[in-house]
């Protein structure tokens, strides 16, 4: 169990999972030692400063070892921590923790039970009633059949693991299409790599500060400063709504907005007008920088995002 750091109280120390005790809690003592060397951030740090899209519910019980997490949830814990924190090659740690989540998810397969199946007697031996048995078709697992006026009995077993072994390497050429897929296929992102020079720097939210109370089914303008820190112009883009969570309901927003033409050195103020919910809860939503097609320019920046919470 993940039992976190007390101040003021000396002795105690942060355990996590223990990795012996199956897939399932190895990969969460996996997450559990990526917290830790990413500084150990709160579940609120890695939601709220960190921009992961996952509840901190779901974080902390990633890391667990109780039930394997999904894996949106796995990679949103990864990559804010392994690729935003620890400075890692995206690509590579998609690769290599999806692998990770696969084989944790793969049942086990279990050892076939050896039955002390009986041997058929010799032609000749035992009595005729028990001949006449045995004439009649063989028991269970053995397969028999009449060569040259006598009975071959083979055991079955040889053929049971022969199928376990066929399911397994079924599931390993599973992990190994999803992991080449990942590493080669566009599907699965509609990222492009950024151009050399293109850099983003987010200088201030303008409005509606973090953690802001909003009335519930109100509306409100939600304005973002951001500086050219490149040497690339950026012409025709836009800032595409990439991910929210909330309960118990979305503000609801424009699919994206336009950033105005904006020079190497300049700063630009980019607004999104927000409906909030009709009821009480929290909601936070994710931006990124996209062209007039969608497809996102700088896939490695952090996003910029809105934070409130919604009161009655």
């Amino acid at each position: 169990m993940d039992v976190e750091r007390t101040p003021g109280r000396r002795g105690r120390v942060a355990q996590g999972p223990a990795a012996d005790t199956g897939p399932v809690a190895a990969f969460a003592r996996r997450l559990w030692e990526l917290k830790r060397a990413a500084g150990d951030p709160s579940y609120d740090r890695m939601r709220d400063e960190l921009g992961a899209l996952a509840s901190k519910s779901a974080l902390s019980a990633a890391a667990r070892g109780r039930h394997l997490p999904s894996w949106e949830t796995t990679w949103e814990f990864v990559r804010v921590l392994a690729v935003g924190v620890l400075g890692e090659d995206e690509t590579r740690a998609r690769l290599e923790w999806r692998a990770a989540w696969e084989k944790a998810r793969e049942p086990e397969v279990p050892e076939p039970r050896r039955r002390p199946w009986g041997r058929a007697p010799e032609p000749g031996s035992g009595s005729s009633s028990h001949r006449r048995s045995v004439a009649r078709g063989p028991g269970p697992g053995l397969l028999s059949h009449r060569l040259a006026g006598s009975w071959r009995v083979r055991d079955a077993e040889p053929a049971r693991r022969r199928w376990a072994a066929y399911g397994l390497a079924a599931a390993v050429a599973i992990v190994l299409v999803v992991a080449l897929a990942l590493l080669f296929g566009g599907a699965f992102s509609a990222e492009e790599p950024a151009a050399a020079g293109d850099v983003s720097e987010f200088v201030a939210d303008v409005t509606v500060p973090d953690g802001t109370a909003v009335p519930a089914g109100s509306r409100f303008v939600k304005t973002w400063e951001l500086r050219n820190a490149g040497s690339v112009g950026w012409i025709g883009r836009y800032l595409v709504r990439s991910g929210s969570f909330g309960s118990p309901g979305e503000c609801r927003t424009a699919a994206r907005v336009p950033i105005p033409y904006t020079a190497p050195g300049e700063h630009v103020r980019i607004s999104v007008d927000v409906q909030a919910p009709p009821a009480a809860g929290h909601c936070q939503v994710y931006w990124k920088m996209a062209d007039s097609e969608g497809h996102l320019l700088l896939p490695d920046a952090r996003a910029v995002f809105f934070s409130v919470r919604i009161v009655p």
